[in-house]
């Protein structure tokens, strides 16, 4: 029985052009080969798996090959390529840089490099996760790298080129890797499967190239894990179900219940998720990620931003033209809401119920009949109107109120008429008594809007004005100074309408004084009372007699308790 290999090392690129993904960065190195422009030292950085080994081993393979095909191409058949085919090349050293970062390791590497290769032109040093290495260590490895052999070049790969020391970045040529995209990774999935004589549908292909997030090497072992599970049949529900994916099925039959306003629809496939083990919090980001791809579908100049397989890219046109640009900038801004609060609730599941019955309300007010709309127009003409200019409202004609409810729709109830209220707010206008009294001829007196007194002006009790005063506190919980002069100082009731507050320093009245007429017009409010009046008095400050000397001490300490003196001389103490 032979042993097992797995794909992501049975189909490993061994050319350059097997290396998917990564074409304009390949045929750079290629040219550099075929012209014999090659550098000294080497940069490959990018996400994981996405070829910068391979790269670098097919690189060092075609640089030492005896006889190379069209200039770039190792020829597989000489003693070089032989020995790095079968593993046993000396020319073509890697380090791992995680396990191997100290300045010895950097030391025994630069006493290699002294050693010129055997057979072949060139000895590359590949040191992958380059970034691990310690300051010592890059600080070691700068005078060699600047300075090499002939014979000697650096290829190395990091994934995080942020951490590399910028003396080491401008001694190489940098080469930045792309993240593999989701079509490169279903063609050549689909070619593994031809090669292993597997049936894959294109849609759970798709779904794999989606959890690998652009690495190759992750997209094959998701690939030998489904092969493991689903055997020569690979099926779209099989992969969702071995991978934990949400069916996308969901996420579409949501979107239409949206549309329809089911909110019962809604909440019962949000419970079936539930129930089948998923997060809400997964849940919402992967909702908000369909509608975003919803959107994307709609303007063929966006398409390709949507990385789908074609099939999935035709379900999302389809519903793409069901839904309004306006609908989906707002459905996102509902799960973008519930996302940032789903974090900090407490209920999570009623948090994303109710994120579901927005959505499901989107559109509703412009959904109701403009008939219905005009038939609830009447329902409002008994609320008196302020005017600008007329102080008097002229009263309507009796005979317009048989109108009023004929115009009424027959399933409303009658309205009763409510009675004539102020509509003042509070602000106070002195009126003439001419002004009041308008010339007109009409017998009938006109009905006014001034204030009334039982509103603005209500008596009230020091228990009142204290509690209204404690609330002040809470009001201005976050100036904290104001909150302190609140909390320090208590109104005292003199009369009906004035207050006053002692003050025990000109300071603390000089802070008062800037805080009063707001905190005097909030207790107004508080109280409706308008004729509300806080005055501020310094309280009487008398500089009691301070004791400084020892004699002044014990004076004092005598005067308090006059048996201290007869101690004192029983004891024949002296004062220091």
């Amino acid at each position: 029985m032979e042993n097992y290999i797995v794909s992501a090392r049975k189909y490993r690129p061994q050319t350059f052009e097997s290396v998917v993904g990564q074409q304009a960065l390949t045929q750079t190195l290629q040219n550099a080969i075929r012209q014999n422009h090659l550098a000294h030292a080497y940069l490959f950085c990018g996400p994981r798996g996405v070829g910068k080994t391979t790269c670098a081993r097919i690189f060092a393979k075609t640089i030492n090959c005896l006889n190379p095909q069209n200039g770039f191409d190792a020829c597989n058949e000489c003693e070089s390529c032989k020995a790095f085919n079968e593993q046993r090349s000396f020319n073509i050293h890697e380090l791992d840089a995680a396990s191997n970062n100290s300045v010895e390791d950097i030391r025994s590497l630069i006493d290699q490099v002294r050693i010129p290769p055997q057979i072949g032109k060139y000895s590359v040093y590949i040191i992958d996760e380059v970034h691990m290495l310690s300051a010592g260590a890059f600080n070691a490895l700068l005078k060699t790298l600047e300075e090499p052999p002939s014979y000697a070049i650096f290829i190395l790969a990091t994934t995080e080129k942020h951490k590399v020391l910028p003396t080491i970045l401008s001694r190489c040529q940098v080469y930045d890797f792309n993240r593999i995209t989701v079509p490169d990774t279903i063609a050549y999935l689909q070619s593994v499967a031809a090669k292993e004589g597997i049936t894959a549908d294109e849609e759970a292909l798709n779904v794999v190239a989606q959890k690998a997030d652009g690495g190759m090497r992750d997209a094959l072992s998701i690939f030998d894990q489904l092969v493991a599970f689903c055997g020569n049949t690979i099926t779209y529900e099989r992969t969702i179900e071995v991978l934990n994916v949400l069916n996308v099925d969901y996420y579409f039959s949501l979107v239409d219940a949206a549309l329809k306003h089911d909110v019962s629809s809604a909440l019962l496939l949000f419970n079936d998720v539930l129930n089948h083990g998923f997060n809400a919090a997964n849940f919402v980001t992967g909702f908000a990620q369909h509608l975003r791809d919803v959107l994307v579908s709609k303007d063929p100049q966006t398409l390709p931003l949507l990385e789908t397989s074609e099939a999935i890219q035709k379900r999302y046109a389809e519903q793409a033209k069901q839904c309004s640009p306006v609908w989906l900038f707002q459905a996102l801004d509902v799960l973008n809401t519930c996302d940032i609060n789903y974090r900090t609730a407490r209920n999570k599941r009623l948090t994303v119920e109710l994120s579901l019955v927005k959505l499901c309300q989107l559109g509703v007010a412009q959904n109701v009949p403009v008939q219905a709309v005009q038939a609830a127009k009447p329902a409002k003409p008994d609320v008196p109107q302020p005017k600008a200019a007329v102080n008097a409202e002229q009263p309507s004609p009796a005979a317009d109120a048989p109108k009023e409810q004929a115009s009424a729709p027959k399933s409303m109830p009658s309205i009763p008429k409510m009675p004539k209220i102020s509509l003042g707010i509070g602000l106070k206008k002195e009126v003439s008594a001419e002004e009041e009294t308008p010339t007109n001829t009409n017998p009938q007196p006109p009905i006014t809007h001034t204030p009334s007194q039982e509103e603005n002006n209500r008596p009230f009790t020091a228990d009142q004005l204290k509690d209204a005063w404690v609330g002040l506190a809470t009001t201005h919980q976050e100036e904290l100074r104001l909150k302190q002069l609140i909390e320090s100082y208590m109104p005292h009731l003199v009369d009906n309408t004035t207050a006053e507050i002692q003050m025990p320093n000109p300071w603390q009245m000089d802070q008062m004084k800037k805080a009063l007429p707001l905190l005097v017009n909030q207790l107004r409010k508080k109280l409706h009372n308008t004729d509300l009046n806080i005055r501020l008095v310094q309280a009487e400050f008398t500089q009691e007699q301070m004791a400084f000397t020892a004699e002044e001490k014990y004076a004092l300490m005598v005067e308090q308790n006059p048996e201290l003196a007869e101690l004192k001389d029983q004891l024949d103490l002296r004062i220091d």
